[in-house]
């Protein structure tokens, strides 16, 4: 369901945009970015992540990690990641294939401002081997995210 959940979001929100589907896993951002040509901090990873009650995505660069005091800050608590068990229930998507597009139940969704170097980013696409390129920019708009100062300096 999860694939055709993102094929269905972008069908309907930004039909000019395909899913792109590879013979090769690409469920850690060193497989993605070696399927999709692109340097690991291009892949666009999507965080599932609980604040209190409140779960949420966050969508950083591939080689960026959270900053715990900076997204304390910005979500008001301590963040701690979603249980590997709790990130479908979540999401409707499988570990390595999370991503802020055709999600089971609305959720929070967060882009940090470290994908803003980069004109066109590769988030996962609803399963492990799946994904689309789209710009920043877009991909907030088309998910309705908030754009958060919340991971470390890169490198």
């Amino acid at each position: 369901m999860s694939l055709e959940s993102v094929r269905a979001f972008f069908a309907e929100n930004a039909p000019d945009i395909a899913v792109i589907e590879l013979a090769t896993s690409t469920a850690t951002v060193a497989e993605a970015a070696a399927g999709h040509g692109v340097a690991p901090a291009q892949i666009a990873k999507t965080l599932s992540i609980r604040v209190g009650d409140q779960v949420a995505l966050v969508v950083t660069r591939g080689d960026a990690r959270l900053d715990n005091k900076k997204a304390k800050a910005v979500f008001g608590g301590k963040v701690r990641m979603l249980d590997l068990s709790e990130v479908e229930a979540a999401t409707g998507h499988p570990v390595g294939g999370v991503c802020p597009f055709g999600l089971v139940a609305p959720l929070p969704i967060y882009c940090d401002v470290s994908l803003k170097a980069f004109d066109e980013v590769v988030p996962a696409a609803g399963s492990t081997h799946s994904a689309v390129r789209i710009a920043p920019d877009r991909m907030a708009a088309l998910t309705g995210a908030t754009w958060v100062d919340v991971c470390q300096e890169p490198g």
